[in-house]
């Protein structure tokens, strides 16, 4: 039985858009400044293949209660996410390992890890249920 974990990519989300707020600004820039370390680190190792921040702002499109495009997203601060990592060649525990680095997280920030799928996980599970269903009908 293997049971090595296949290497792959993980986006790192990193939610909390305010987690500076108790800090003073020369605190604030200590942590971002540590923080770009930690991707400059990561990037010169090839682990990280991108990353950026993202703006508070933008638009929501919904085809909720008649659709249209809303200005947004208005998430609680805490979980609005306010960039990504990329990384790559690693598995789940080591890019959790990696989210643990986060400069940001003792301050309140949270860094969610999730894989990057290489297929869309709907067209997975159709795929699935259409080889189920042809496997019952041939039984």
């Amino acid at each position: 039985m293997n049971t090595e974990t296949p290497k792959s990519e993980y986006m790192l989300l990193f939610r909390g858009t305010h987690w500076d707020g108790g800090l003073s600004p020369e605190e604030t820039q200590n942590v971002l400044g540590q923080f770009m370390g930690w991707l400059e680190r990561l990037t010169a190792e090839g682990t990280a293949k991108g990353g950026q921040p993202l703006e508070n702002t933008g638009r929501v499109v919904s085809a909720k209660k008649g659709g249209g495009i809303v200005d947004g997203p208005f998430a609680e601060s805490k979980e609005a996410v306010g960039g990504y990592f990329i990384l790559q060649g690693v598995d789940l525990e080591e890019a959790v390992e990696i989210a643990r680095g986060c400069p940001a997280l003792k301050h309140g920030m949270i860094v969610e890890v999730r894989p990057i799928a290489e297929q869309c996980p709907i067209e997975r599970r159709i795929e699935m249920e259409s080889k189920e269903k042809g496997a019952l009908a041939t039984a």
